[in-house]
C-alpha cells in the first residue's frame, strides 16, 4: 500500500504515527514538511480530503499563530492557507494520505482508520507507554 506522511521528527505524535504505519508493514513516503512543504493546492486538497475546515488544520501551539493575527475570526481560509505555506510550522501534523483516505493523525491512532485492518500482527505501544494494539494486533478502545 502506498502511504505518505507529512512528518515532523521532533513531534511525538508524528513519530508514533510513522511507527504505526511501519508496524502495518508499510514503508511510507516521509515528507519532512518543514523543509519541503506541500504546495498550496496539495495542502488544500489534503485538508478537504480529511474532512477538515482550514482552521482545524492549522497549528496554534508553538507557532507564530497569534503573532500573525491568525486568531482573528475575520481571517479567511485563503489567508490561512497562504500563512501555512509561507510558515509551514503552522501546518498541523501529521497529515497522512493512503488509498483508504487522508487524515490528520491527532491522536496518532487516527491513522488506523486509513490502514488495512488486517495488517497488524501484534501489539503496539506509543512512546508514552499507551498501548494502542493488543497482542493480536487489534485496536484497544
Amino acid at each position: 500500500m502506498d502511504a505518505t506522511i507529512y512528518h515532523n521528527p521532533a513531534c511525538g505524535t508524528s513519530r508514533n504515527t510513522l511507527a504505526l504505519i511501519r508496524a502495518a508493514g508499510i514503508e511510507p513516503t516521509v515528507i519532512e514538511y518543514l523543509q519541503n512543504p506541500p504546495s498550496r493546492a496539495q495542502l488544500s486538497k489534503m485538508i478537504a480530503d480529511a474532512g477538515l475546515m482550514v482552521r482545524e488544520a492549522i497549528r496554534e501551539k508553538g507557532t507564530p499563530y497569534a503573532e500573525l493575527g491568525l486568531d482573528n475570526p475575520g481571517v479567511t481560509d485563503e489567508q490561512l492557507l497562504d500563512a501555512m505555506i509561507t510558515t509551514p510550522i503552522l501546518i498541523n501534523r501529521p497529515l497522512v494520505v493512503t488509498p483508504l483516505g487522508t487524515r490528520l493523525a491527532r491522536p496518532s491512532e487516527v491513522v488506523l482508520n486509513i490502514l488495512p485492518a488486517d495488517a497488524f500482527k501484534g501489539p503496539f505501544t506509543k512512546e508514552d507507554g499507551e498501548q494502542v494494539l493488543d497482542q493480536e494486533g487489534k485496536r484497544i478502545v
